[in-house]
């Protein structure tokens, strides 16, 4: 079992960015592949960034690419999703989740935090 919270989530103005982290505990962290996922008001949840084992594979969803990065410290547990160029349609309930195989849609994951709310003003 794998226990995930997120944390980082706030209220920032557009242009701005936040950094949200996810610290993991139980489990073998480094073994598992590490997502974000995001949930928008009236929308489905949806993929944001994955990253690999080792951190040397990153995938992201095209409405992010070249905005938002994703990384990870196996030392500590935690991934990270630096958020840069922030725009309100970026306001949604942001999730961290893993997986025991690689995956980029919410089905192929296995574990989930409660989320963290970031809102975007314009």
């Amino acid at each position: 079992q794998v226990q995930l919270v997120e944390s980082g989530g706030g209220l920032v103005q557009a242009g701005g960015s936040l950094r949200l982290s996810c610290a993991a505990s139980g489990g073998t962290f480094s073994r598992h592949f590490m997502g974000w996922f995001r949930r928008a008001p009236g929308k489905e949840r949806e993929f944001v960034a994955a990253v690999s084992w080792s951190g040397g594979v990153t995938s992201y969803a095209d409405s992010v690419k070249g905005r938002f990065t994703i990384s990870r410290d196996n030392a500590k547990r935690t991934i990270y999703l630096q958020m840069n160029s922030l725009k309100p349609e970026d306001t949604a309930v942001y999730f961290c989740a893993a997986a025991l195989n690689w995956a980029v849609v919410d089905s192929g994951y296995d574990y989930w935090g409660q989320g963290t709310q970031v809102t975007v003003s314009s």
